[in-house]
């Protein structure tokens, strides 16, 4: 690939050596906000081993109801160039996701349609557009011919790095990275064929010093919908180079979530399109088991946590506090006490983040502490067990059911058995427990 690089190298985070003995007084302000949708999509993306099997009914809108609709089975049904078959092959892929099967022959057919396409993160978007990207290209044509528009630097180097993947035997398809830090002299024409990068440096060279030609464009895919309204100014950008393509330009916009906003904003980029739904799946607490301790002080409880660590024999364990404080005093008394742990808090930077959580997805600490930062959105498969060292609570100290069940909704996935052990005083039995028992309707059992 041209143009392509790297994200910086990673680093683990490491907790500091000289752990107190005592546990921290809490503080009203040291609670975690949750990482942002670019934060939390970059994370899914990369730690992310295998597609979601969903269960539910893909949902098609279309202008034109006398359309011909199909899905395919087989990647081998697609009218796709035998080096980008064995692309696909050699990623991993062996049969379309649900997404790809009903969405693949409409971004393939001809002539070209545009299309709106939402469904949750984790189901097979991304390889589905880098596809119809690559197959769109004609090598002869030295000029961007499809155009990705990301929000962040990290998520447009991540579809740069599927589309290398899944392109790596079409030698003749060359790529350039639109984003920070990629710098080009006056008077550059882009000769790449396909350019993926964020609407800042897209809006400076295709609009502002003209490296390439906006109305040149056969392909424009706007990735990451949801994530891309959150960032001030993305949206204005992305009307704006919008505006500058082709009548006979094909559109393909992508979201994770569906609301009205997402919404509008795909009114204003893609005409008379094909509108694709697969609902998510919910979190449920059919396959989850869930327990309660009751602990007397911070000393009981990590006595309880100790034991459940002697029993982790399969799996690994998610632990969630309420405050950075909390994790990171926890964390430092359970590596001195020798146990491998792995702290993951709102302070790291984007590449310690990824590092934590492949060494955890990879088996190397069993236990990963953290904030309310995780508690939505990533799923590591092998997570059995789910403690919380404090349980989820509002301002008033009520039970937060909808952060419980983000939070122990990390383990039970994919069909398997999980255990939430909940740690709690014993005030917290008659009120938070109740709370969410009642909310539920599950019952706990005394551990």
């Amino acid at each position: 690939t041209s143009g392509s690089h790297a994200p910086p190298s990673t680093a683990a985070g490491n907790a500091s050596s000289q752990p107190s003995s005592s546990p921290p007084p809490p503080e009203q302000n040291d609670e975690e906000k949750e990482f942002s949708k670019a934060e939390k999509s970059l994370l899914q993306k990369i730690t992310r081993t295998k597609l979601i099997v969903s269960k539910n009914d893909i949902e098609i809108q279309r202008q034109d109801p006398y359309s011909p609709l199909h899905s395919v089975k087989s990647f081998e049904a697609l009218p796709l160039k035998p080096q980008l078959l064995k692309g696909v092959y050699e990623m991993g892929f062996n049969a379309p996701s649900k997404i790809q099967e009903t969405a693949l022959p409409i971004l393939l057919a001809e002539p070209p349609q545009n299309m709106i396409a939402q469904s949750q993160s984790g189901t097979g978007k991304t390889a589905a557009f880098v596809l119809a990207m690559l197959s769109r290209v004609n090598p002869a044509n030295m000029y961007p011919q499809v155009l990705c528009l990301s929000p962040t630097y990290e998520l447009a180097i991540q579809t740069g790095e599927v589309a290398a993947k899944m392109g790596q035997f079409c030698d003749d398809i060359r790529f350039r990275y639109a984003v920070r830090g990629e710098d080009l002299p006056r008077g550059t024409r882009l000769t790449e064929h396909i350019v993926i990068g964020t609407p800042g440096k897209v809006m400076d060279w295709g609009v502002k010093f003209k490296f390439f030609d906006l109305n040149k464009i056969m392909v424009f895919v706007l990735d990451e919908a949801d994530v891309m309204i959150a960032t001030q100014g993305h949206q204005d950008q992305s009307f704006r180079i919008r505006r500058e393509l082709s009548e006979q330009c094909q559109i393909m916009f992508f979201s994770a979530t569906y609301d009205d906003e997402v919404m509008e904003f795909a009114k204003g980029i893609v005409p008379n399109p094909v509108l694709i739904r697969l609902r998510r799946e919910e979190e449920s607490l059919d396959n989850i088991k869930q327990f309660y301790v009751v602990c007397h002080s911070h000393e009981a409880k990590y006595n309880a946590i100790a034991n459940i660590y002697g029993g982790i024999t399969i799996g690994q364990a998610m632990i969630f506090c309420q405050t950075r404080r909390t994790a990171s005093w926890l964390a430092e008394k359970m590596t001195r006490d020798g146990h491998a742990v792995a702290l993951l808090s709102g302070e790291l930077s984007v590449e310690q983040r990824i590092s934590i959580l492949d060494r955890f997805r990879e088996g190397k600490e069993k236990v990963l502490i953290t904030t309310n930062v995780l508690s939505r959105g990533i799923d590591i498969e092998q997570v059995t067990i789910v403690v919380n060292f404090d349980m989820p609570v509002d301002m008033n100290r009520r039970a937060d059911c909808e952060t419980y069940l983000h939070r122990i909704g990390r383990t039970g996935r994919f069909g398997k058995t999980g255990y939430a052990i909940n740690l709690v005083s014993p005030t917290e039995v008659t009120t938070v427990i109740k709370e969410i028992q009642d909310h539920f309707g599950k019952v706990f059992f005394i551990f």
